[in-house]
């Protein structure tokens, strides 16, 4: 695995509540077996490049299908070497704290 990739994706034309608009991205991501990491702004995937895109591209598609407007906010770390960097760097900084 190469990549975590953390992003965001809600619609501007549904109100205040957004939360139907985000569990249906978190069932895709959860359904695409990739490790994840959902947190109240956004969420983190770790796979293949080709993989985790191909995965924001589902979620994409979902919110599109009834939303007129949607914002994605994305970021991407990628490294060679093997997978589960995505714990490997949260426990990295909790043990020098």
């Amino acid at each position: 695995m190469s990549v975590i990739l953390d992003f965001s994706m809600y619609p501007l034309d549904k109100g205040e509540s957004l939360s139907p608009f985000v569990a249906r991205s978190i069932k895709i991501i959860r359904e695409s077996g990739l490790p994840y990491e959902f947190r109240s702004m956004g969420t983190s995937i770790e796979g293949e490049w080709e993989e985790v895109l191909g995965v924001v591209q589902r979620c994409f598609e979902a919110m599109r299908a009834d939303c007129s407007r949607v914002v994605l906010s994305l970021k991407a770390d990628y490294r060679k070497g093997p997978s589960g960097r995505m714990k490997r760097k949260v426990q990295s900084v909790e043990e020098k704290l």
